[in-house]
């Protein structure tokens, strides 16, 4: 039973990350977009 538990926990945190990691990338765009409109 831990070990099921365990690699459940590991998979979410996988998805975690990509989904942080997406985040971040829109972010980054998204600043990137009003610098470019300020200058």
């Amino acid at each position: 039973m831990p070990k099921i538990a365990f690699t459940l926990a590991a998979l979410v945190a996988l998805a975690a990350c990509n989904t942080v990691e997406g985040f971040g990338q829109d972010v980054e765009n998204t600043g990137e977009a009003i610098e470019e409109e300020a200058e």
